[in-house]
């Protein structure tokens, strides 16, 4: 095999171990003032999918699920961290793959209250389709 072929050959051998990028679906969360970016990828054990802290009082979760087809969707879960423990307060469900709008994504911009203190939460999520499988 000539050098050119060779190198060609092993390149393609290159690309095609290379692992597909998954589809990945990022929110942009501002309370007290900052803004930060949490990320989540199609997932196969979406109760497993932990929820992260956001100042002192909420908790935001992002669980991705494209498989199977009847159960594709992608779930927004908020909750106030009470004393008593994590509170649920606002779940936003959204068929998967979504459709991003001009602005704020697919989910829109969404304002959640913490019911006793009275903390504001605004996030809005886009989708950011992968690499075909």
């Amino acid at each position: 095999m000539p050098g050119r072929a060779k190198f060609a050959a092993l390149f393609a051998g290159l690309l095609l171990a290379l692992p597909a990028s998954a589809a990945s679906v990022l929110c942009h969360i501002t309370y007290g003032g900052t803004t930060q970016t949490l990320s989540a990828q199609p997932s196969a054990a979406p109760y497993a999918e932990p929820a992260t802290q956001i100042g002192s009082f909420f908790r935001f979760r992002i669980v991705v699920r494209d498989e199977p087809v009847e159960l594709a969707s992608i779930k927004l879960y908020t909750y106030a961290d009470l004393d008593s423990g994590p509170t649920l307060i606002h779940q936003a469900s959204h068929a998967y793959p979504p459709v991003n709008l001009p602005t704020y994504g697919f989910s829109g911009l969404n304002y959640v209250y913490e019911p006793l203190r009275d903390g504001e939460l605004q996030y809005w999520c886009e989708f950011q389709p992968g690499a075909a499988k």
